[in-house]
């Protein structure tokens, strides 16, 4: 058990070790625009990747705008249960983030979107209909990066490809973003 866990350690810290610097501060200042110029930023992804995107607008909503005294205008559209399901069961579960970016989003706005794989269908679909609508669009992706990497404005991508180390990798660049704002906010 000590060899698996040195090991895990070891592969986690080279996953951390492939974030690209420039491109994560290149991001922070995508978000100190959208914050400037009072967008709306929209999080979201599956599985482990929308439990990321509730703990990022979490910190950023509440801690990031604490210190700034400035709100961020973040949403995780994870976060509406009611709604999710409701899109899912009368449109396609391939609708959920779609569909709500149908009716709050607007040019010049921001989505981030987290995806190990890069190919997850509904998020897929959110992100062509950002691009196509004149929101700015991110993506967290793995190493297989998937169609996530290719269609969005910026693509950060993880060299790995197990799925709880490009998790964790995504939330430390959550969490660079957030303490970017609270630890230096200039």
């Amino acid at each position: 058990m000590k060899d698996w866990i040195s090991n895990y350690v070891k592969a986690q810290k080279a996953a951390h070790d492939s974030i690209p610097v420039n491109a994560v501060a290149q991001l922070i200042e995508k978000f100190r625009q959208a914050l400037q110029d009072d967008r709306q930023i929209f999080v979201f992804g599956n599985g482990g990747s929308a439990a990321n995107a509730s703990h990022f607008t979490t910190d950023l909503g509440k801690g990031s705008s604490d210190k700034l005294g400035k709100r961020f205008r973040v949403l995780s559209l994870n976060d509406n249960v009611s709604w999710m399901t409701a899109l899912g069961n009368d449109y396609a579960y391939e609708d959920v983030f779609v569909r709500q970016l149908m009716n709050y989003g607007k040019a010049g706005d921001l989505v981030l979107v987290m995806s190990v794989s890069g190919n997850s269908p509904n998020v897929v679909k959110a992100v062509e209909w950002a691009n196509k609508n004149g929101l700015h669009t991110i993506a967290l992706v793995g190493g297989k990066r998937g169609k996530l990497a290719e269609l969005a404005e910026q693509a950060i991508v993880i060299n790995d490809t197990h799925y709880g180390r490009v998790e964790d990798a995504h939330m430390g660049i959550c969490h660079m973003i957030c303490y970017a704002f609270m630890e230096k906010p200039e």
